[in-house]
Parts: C-alpha cells; structure tokens; sequence
C-alpha cells in the first residue's frame, strides 16, 4: 500500500466527525489547523470558502479535497476527516462525500501545492484504499494508512 508523503500531524485526523455542510466541514478542518499546525483558524476557514467558491473541491468517488494556500507554512500539510454521515459536496459526480482530505500549501509554491494535489488525488482514487479508510477503527488506525507511521506520541 502507499503512502502520502504530505505532512500529517496525529492531531489532524478524525474518525468520525459530525458536520451537515460543507461549511461545518471547512470549520471542523480550520480547528484542526488551529490545533495542530498553530495556524490561525479563523484564516484557514477563510481560505478555505474563497477556494470553494470557485468551483467544488468535491474530488468524486464520496471524496473531496479542500485546499488552501497559508502564508505561514514552510511546508504542504494535510488534514483528514473521516465523516460519520456523507454530506453533500456539489461533487461532479453527485456523489454526497464521507472522506475528506484537506490540503493547507505555502502561498509560495505553486509546484509543491500541485504536486501534493496530484499524490493526494492519486492516493484517494485506489478502491481498496478507500475501503480500508472507512473501515479504519480508530484515528490511530487512520493516521497509519494515510502515513505508514505509528504515532511517536502514543508511547
């Protein structure tokens, strides 16, 4: 199996988190951010709903992929949230979405940005993947199918 080479934090993971929209969503990741990455929440929701309103980061396949550019970051860093209901995403495939995965990238760096779009978008596109990511027990379980990495902090 692959795995994602983006930063993930432990902390930047949910097993089954509640929202009824995608603002709830966006919401729940800019915390997640906050609380994880030290980045300003409110900036990160921001960024988010600016990028959404171009056009639906609903990726299809019952997966979306918000991304957002944060001057404050070195590096690219993800965020995952395994949804206890799928909500509707304006997915192009009408698909309502239960897996997201959110993309925070350094305003400077546009290849690395589209880079871990593409390793993302791959990772996310793999069926047995998927599986294995709804099927995943624990937020432990789900940061090491997306990483490969126990959580150094567990111990």
């Amino acid at each position: 199996m692959e795995y994602l080479s983006v930063h993930i934090d432990s902390a930047a993971v949910a097993a089954s988190a509640t929202a009824m929209s995608k603002q709830e969503v966006f919401a729940t990741l800019a915390k997640k951010a906050a609380q994880s990455y030290g980045l300003d929440g409110d900036l990160v929701l921001q960024r988010l709903q600016d990028r959404e309103s171009l056009g639906s980061t609903g990726f299809g396949g019952s997966v979306a992929i918000p991304h957002a550019r944060i001057k404050e970051l070195d590096e690219c860093v993800g965020l995952f949230i395994r949804l206890a209901q799928p909500i509707s995403f304006d997915a192009h495939d009408g698909q309502d979405v239960d897996l997201v995965f959110g993309l925070l990238s350094p305003d400077q760096g546009s290849a690395d940005h589209l880079k871990a779009l593409a390793e993302i978008s791959r990772f996310l596109r793999d069926e047995a993947t998927l599986t294995k990511l709804r099927g995943a027990a624990s937020e432990d379980a789900l940061f090491v199918l997306l990483t490969g990495q126990q959580d150094q902090q567990a111990a």
